[in-house]
């Protein structure tokens, strides 16, 4: 036995010894092979899958409300979404107050039938929520979610609420309880999905005049704006500033769903850019707006405020009208946000 084992060892020795002169003849150690981590597969989107999302994120969301953790409530955001949760944390610490936290019924989800390996994967709940412990304060949120890549988790990316007089349009389901997600150049509908903020856009900026009005109603936040603008422009002037008002699209997400008669049911966000300035040095410095002053520090350095606000919006988009019928316009139906930045530029030596 003792003969055996003392033949192993050797044995042994003789290998390890032949190893050590090849290197030395390579010139170099051998290296050990590291696994290859394996890629993360892609997880078809289905109801399930949208349920465990809203549920996760209805749970983490109050948990860091209920800490006041800013950082983390915006981990679980995306886009325009984490512009509003930083500015609303920033107005709750300016104000003394604690972050608000909201109570969500069960939600009516809008799944989409996507690729299976097709990303962004994405959802719409539309649900009741209300603010805890203020009472008549429940609305319909309808808010978005959206899936990057396999390796990603779901964010909450927009949050739009129904105007109170808005009826929610009626979203085609298929036998199976799935949604149809619509291309951002459908032209089945009266404007492109692509399109819709770029229209609200432009009545914001032209009024009832508009040719974009032509195929999207007036209201609070299309003509309203543009009126809105025009009054506080006056108001402005009477206090020798100058006020500019521009909405543009953002680079965010926007979704489209297909409803009933042919419609669509389109998600999507613009920007509200404000410049208030006093054009002569002897002109008192402009006034800190009250909706921005959470995000300045209480002064004005130069002689112009510069604000930018995120706004989600959600609008019924009917189908295009067959040849001699009459053409439905688009409407609003849901609007939300807040200003997101604001800074004060020094003043601008000659």
């Amino acid at each position: 036995m003792r003969r055996i084992s003392r033949a192993v060892v050797a044995v042994v020795v003789l290998l390890a010894a032949a190893g050590c002169a090849e290197e030395k003849k390579s010139g170099a150690p051998r290296s050990t092979p590291m696994p290859t981590p394996s890629p993360t597969l892609p997880v078809p989107l289905t109801m399930q899958v949208a349920e465990k999302a809203f549920g996760t994120y209805v749970t983490d969301e109050d948990v860091a409300r209920a800490a006041g953790d800013e950082r983390l409530a915006m981990t679980w955001t995306s886009g325009g979404q984490t512009l509003l949760t930083a500015a609303e944390f920033r107005k709750a610490a300016f104000d003394g107050d604690p972050v608000r936290r909201f109570s969500y019924e069960k939600p009516k989800l809008y799944v989409p039938k996507l690729k299976p390996d097709g990303y962004p994967q994405w959802f719409v709940a539309s649900v009741k929520r209300s603010v805890q412990g203020e009472d008549e304060s429940e609305r319909t949120a309808l808010m978005a979610f959206i899936l990057r890549s396999p390796s990603d988790r779901w964010h909450l990316t927009m949050t739009t609420l129904l105007s109170k007089k808005a009826k929610e349009p009626k979203v085609v389901l298929d036998p199976e309880g799935y949604a149809e997600a619509l291309g951002k150049d459908d032209t089945s509908v009266v404007i492109r999905p692509r399109d819709v903020g770029g229209i609200q856009a432009t009545i914001a900026a032209e009024g009832g005049r508009s040719v974009a009005a032509k195929v999207m109603r007036p209201g609070a936040v299309t003509t309203g704006y543009y009126q809105q603008a025009k009054r506080e422009k006056k108001k402005a002037k009477e206090k020798d500033l100058t006020l500019q008002v521009v909405y543009t699209a953002t680079p965010y997400p926007y979704f489209a769903l297909r409803t009933e008669h042919d419609g669509a049911f389109v998600l999507y966000s613009l920007f509200r850019s404000t410049t208030l300035v006093a054009k002569d040095p002897k002109t008192p410095k402009p006034e800190i707006p009250s909706e921005a002053e959470h995000l300045l520090d209480g002064t004005v350095e130069g002689n112009e405020i510069d604000t930018t606000s995120v706004l989600h919006f959600a609008a019924l988009d009917p189908a295009r009208a067959k040849k001699g019928k009459t053409q439905s316009k688009a409407s609003v139906i849901a609007d939300d946000g807040a200003v997101s930045k604001a800074t004060t530029p020094p003043l601008k030596k000659p």
